[in-house]
C-alpha cells in the first residue's frame, strides 16, 4: 500500500501554484493518472521517486516511511525501490544496449541482464547503442533498465506518447506483461484513453494539483448506466445523416467501425471527440467521454 499526502507550493511567472495530492495506492495495482498539461501528474511522479521534494506532508509504502516533513525523514532516490522510465527515455547515449542494463542491475536482483533482454525482446540488439535503435527498441531499453534495478514500484511518464500506433499497442502488451510477471505497483501518466482503459486498475484524474476524482476506467469515462457485453474507446472520423438516424464512423485502434445511432445519442458529438461504443440489450451504443 503507497499511502501519500504530500504538498508543493511553485512560484511561477504567472503567480503561485500549488500541488496537494491525497490518496492511497493499493500494492500491486496498475494506476493511471489522467489529466490536462499542468495538473501535476509529472510531479507527482518526481516526489514518489524522490527526485522532488514536497514542502509538506507524508509518504509511506508498505508501511515504510519514505518522507515525513514533521520527522524530517527523506530517503534518497537510491534507496527507493523504484523504476523510473522518463518521456525522452534517457538512455546513456555512449553505452550498448547491455551496458545500460547493467549500470543499473541490483546486486540482490532476482532477475538477469540475459533474461531480461530476452524478456523484451532485445536479446539480438545487445551490442548496439541507443541511437541506432528504433523509438519502440529505446522503450523496450528504458523498461528494461527500470526492471534492472527489481523496483516494488514502476513509474512511468507517458511512456508510448512518442510512438505510433503498432508499437503502442506491443508495448501495451508488453507492460501489461511486466507488471503481472514481476508484481509491481505501477503507475503512469497517460491521455490516451484506450491506453488507459485496456491496462488501468485505477483513474486519477488530476486538476490544478488536485486529485479531483479517481475510479476505475469505467467509472471516469463511461456512463455508469452502460452494462455492455462489449466496450471499444475511439475517435470519431466521420458522421453520416441518413433519414431519421446517423451513421457514425469510429476509429477504434487501427479499424474503422460504423455505428447506427439514434438522433438522441448523437447530441454533442462531433468528428473528433472520444467516444465509447458499447452494447446495450445487444444493440450497439454511442457515447462521448468528457
Amino acid at each position: 500500500m503507497i499511502s501519500l499526502n504530500l504538498h508543493k507550493k511553485f512560484e511561477t511567472s504567472d503567480g503561485s501554484w500549488s500541488l496537494h495530492i491525497e490518496s492511497e495506492i493499493p500494492k500491486g495495482s496498475f494506476v493511471t493518472l489522467y489529466g490536462p498539461s499542468g495538473a501535476g501528474k509529472t510531479t507527482t511522479l518526481r516526489m514518489l521517486a524522490g527526485l522532488l521534494k514536497p514542502d509538506d506532508g507524508m509518504l509511506t509504502v508498505n508501511d515504510v516511511t519514505w518522507f515525513d516533513a514533521a520527522r524530517k525523514i527523506n530517503v534518497g532516490p537510491q534507496k527507493r525501490k523504484i523504476g523510473y522510465v522518463f518521456q525522452d527515455y534517457a538512455l546513456f547515449p555512449h553505452m550498448s544496449v547491455r551496458e545500460n542494463l547493467e549500470y543499473a542491475h541490483s546486486d540482490s536482483s532476482n532477475t538477469s541482464i540475459d533474461d531480461l533482454l530476452i524478456l523484451m525482446e532485445l536479446d539480438t540488439l545487445a551490442s548496439r547503442r541507443p541511437q541506432t535503435l528504433s523509438g519502440g527498441q529505446q522503450q523496450r531499453v528504458a523498461l528494461a533498465r527500470a526492471l534492472a534495478q527489481q523496483p516494488e514500484i514502476l513509474l512511468l511518464d507517458e511512456p508510448l506518447a512518442a510512438l505510433d500506433y503498432k508499437f503502442r499497442l506491443k508495448l501495451q502488451d508488453h507492460l501489461y506483461k511486466i507488471h503481472r510477471e514481476f508484481k509491481l505497483t505501477t503507475i503512469m501518466v497517460s491521455h490516451d484513453i484506450s491506453e488507459i482503459t485496456r491496462l488501468s486498475d485505477l483513474v486519477m484524474v488530476m486538476e490544478e494539483g488536485r486529485i479531483i476524482r479517481q475510479g476505475t476506467s469505467d467509472e471516469i469515462f463511461v456512463n455508469q448506466q452502460i452494462s455492455g457485453k462489449f466496450k471499444f474507446v475511439g475517435e470519431v472520423q466521420q458522421i453520416e445523416k441518413q433519414g431519421i438516424i446517423y451513421i457514425v464512423s469510429v476509429l477504434v485502434q487501427n479499424q474503422m467501425i460504423k455505428v447506427v445511432a439514434q438522433p438522441t445519442e448523437m447530441q454533442g458529438i462531433d468528428v473528433g471527440d472520444k467516444v465509447m461504443i458499447a452494447s446495450k440489450a445487444f444493440n450497439p451504443i454511442i457515447y462521448k467521454i468528457d
